[in-house]
């Protein structure tokens, strides 16, 4: 009975905080300024004619790229969509390729043999003197190889 009671109580206090959140929200939205919308400025029909008599006019430059930082590059390789929001099956995407080349067997399920046959491959090639003992030195070659960008041949 106890319970019952309880969670009729809980309900009802659910209910009323929910009220009063919706009224806030409903007040908040009253008190809000309404959105002007932008003149709209009709296009022009012919491109302006500069002062072709005139010494040192320079021709207009045109605008900037924009400069990206190097995260911005690399959220929008993984943001498929362009959505702005990057979603699980997007992360994952880019790294199927690597997961086949694990996969030996293919049938779409990585056992720990397949991963430790990989790392102790990995382990051995970056093992130089065969000690067993990665050093700093010997370790700084695991790390991925970074493709340079191609030269613009402009």
């Amino acid at each position: 009975m106890d319970r019952f009671v309880g969670g009729a109580v809980a309900c009802l206090l659910l209910m009323t905080v929910g009220l009063f959140w919706w009224q806030g929200r409903a007040e908040n939205e009253r008190e809000a300024p309404p959105v002007k919308a932008a003149p709209v400025v009709p296009a022009p029909l012919s491109l302006p004619k500069g002062d072709s008599g005139a010494i040192g006019n320079a021709p207009p430059m045109p605008p900037e790229a924009k400069v990206e930082d190097r995260e911005a590059r690399r959220f929008n390789r993984y943001d498929i969509d362009r959505d702005g929001i990057i979603t699980r099956l997007e992360m994952m995407s880019s790294r199927t390729d690597d997961f086949r080349k694990l996969d030996k067997d293919g049938n779409n399920l990585l056992s720990f043999e397949e991963w430790a046959v990989r790392t102790s491959d990995r382990f051995a090639g970056a093992d130089a003197d065969k000690d067993n003992r990665l050093t700093r030195a010997e370790f700084a070659t695991t790390a991925a190889k970074r493709t340079p960008k191609p030269k613009c041949k402009c």
